[in-house]
């Protein structure tokens, strides 16, 4: 497997009869990828309160969950890298974190009101009126894996990740009953 070092590659002598080698092209097959940032979703909807005790469902936006390629060629080495995304982890701004191993289900009517995400979903426990704006910071962090061959050779480069944040509000609802 290429090693990722940062250590300059020695570009051959003309003539050498050397190739490039196939890590300093992996780095730029990897380098040439563009990975979406993720775009954050709920239900409710991310634009209006959540509230406590009540399921959130969170997805990111389909189209930025998928195989990315990119290929280089470099003196004869052709690599091609695909970046496939493994897992979100959601950080909810409470202390709360969930890991995802997909993009999450976006709410529909075919689910219950009540009902929790069958695949990535939180329930908030206390009311963003004491963080900072009144409204938590909710992140998603997508990290994904390059599978890459060329040059003969095969490897992965793991970990890459693509973070995107937004601000969401979380409100208790309190009931009164009179008689």
């Amino acid at each position: 497997m290429p090693r990722f070092d940062g250590k300059k590659a020695q570009k051959p002598k003309p003539d050498s009869g050397h190739q490039v080698p196939v890590e300093v092209v992996v780095q730029q097959a990897v380098r040439r990828l563009k990975l979406p940032k993720p775009v954050i979703h709920t239900s409710p909807n991310e634009d209006f309160a959540q509230v406590v005790h009540v399921p959130t469902w969170m997805w990111v936006k389909r189209s930025t969950w998928g195989p990315v390629s990119a290929s280089v060629a470099v003196e004869g080495v052709t690599v091609t890298a695909t970046a496939r995304p493994r897992k979100a982890v959601w950080s909810m701004g409470e202390g709360g974190q969930v890991v995802c191993q997909g993009p999450g289900t976006p709410y529909s009517d075919a689910y219950s009101p009540k009902a929790s995400s069958p695949d990535c979903g939180y329930t908030y426990q206390r009311a963003s009126l004491s963080a900072p704006g009144r409204k938590y910071t909710v992140s998603v962090q997508v990290t994904w894996d390059v599978d890459w061959h060329g040059g003969g050779q095969t490897g992965v480069v793991p970990g890459l990740v693509m973070t995107a944040e937004r601000q969401l509000v979380v409100d208790e609802v309190q009931t009164v009953v009179t008689r």
